[in-house]
């Protein structure tokens, strides 16, 4: 229940940074948009990424996490209409296997 009430606001919040952040030009030129499927077969191809973790933002828009063993991350964010956006990436993800008791 906890999780809920935290998952919830934190996406609402990395969206609006997102979107309200005025962004510098080089980070602006580092934002590529293109189909779903072009953009996992990309992360998929160059950094051997695999879908990780998702969300639902809204009615509008699906929020999800790439991740590969080797650590590195890709945020994307898919808008209704198939578009994906990449928003952020890094290195050093970890998993943190669930714990028993914490699902709703």
């Amino acid at each position: 229940m906890k999780r809920n009430m935290i998952r919830g606001p934190l996406a609402l919040i990395l969206t609006t940074l997102i979107i309200a952040h005025p962004h510098s030009a080089a980070s602006q030129m580092m934002r590529s948009c293109a189909g779903r499927s072009e953009v996992v077969s990309f992360l998929d191809k160059n950094f051997a990424e695999k879908l990780t973790a998702v969300g639902l933002i809204n009615q509008n828009a699906i929020l999800e996490v790439y991740a590969a063993e080797s650590g590195t991350w890709t945020l994307i964010i898919t808008d209704v209409h198939g578009v994906s956006c990449l928003l952020l990436s890094g290195d050093s993800w970890e998993s943190i296997p669930a714990l028993p008791g914490l699902h709703t």
